[in-house]
């Protein structure tokens, strides 16, 4: 007599749906993914922009109480910023600055220059005000020195 065994197994069509509701949550997966890897690449490019405006503000800092005499010159755009012994150089350019050999990759909108309270074009400074472009918050770097009577005296 034969005896009927039957063999256990999954049937097609229960094949089919298993791969179906696979395919559907690895889909969306993927599309979670994708969000994060574009907010994580948003959270990058704003901390790149706000550490590069934080190194620049730094820098100037750092050059305007180290060196007393910091002048600016309109015609080659560049801010100098000189001592008896040593010299530095901000060079401003439309989606950059570059202090020597170091580059911010800073866009500014508006440059005004201070001496003893009063705007000016170009010369002498004793304060700085930087406004960034949108695509920095139009955020502002407010720098200044403490004038000594040397400055007076030229």
């Amino acid at each position: 007599m034969r005896k009927n065994t039957k063999i256990q197994a999954f049937t097609l069509g229960e094949m089919i749906v298993v791969l179906i509701l696979t395919s559907v949550v690895v889909g969306l997966a993927f599309s979670v993914l994708t969000l994060v890897q574009k907010h994580m690449g948003s959270i990058q490019e704003h901390l790149n922009k706000n550490s590069s405006l934080d190194k620049l503000e730094t820098a100037l800092w750092i050059d305007f109480n180290r060196y007393p005499t910091i002048e600016y010159n309109a015609v080659e755009n560049k801010l100098i910023c000189r001592s008896e012994i040593d010299s530095t150089y901000y060079t401003f350019h439309k989606d950059y600055l570059i202090k020597d050999v170091d580059t911010f990759q800073v866009v500014l909108d508006q440059k005004s220059l201070y001496f003893n309270g009063e705007n000016i074009e170009q010369g002498e400074i004793d304060a700085l005000k930087l406004t960034t472009s949108k695509a920095f918050n139009n955020k502002s770097l407010f720098v200044f020195k403490q004038t000594d009577a040397n400055s007076f005296m030229k």
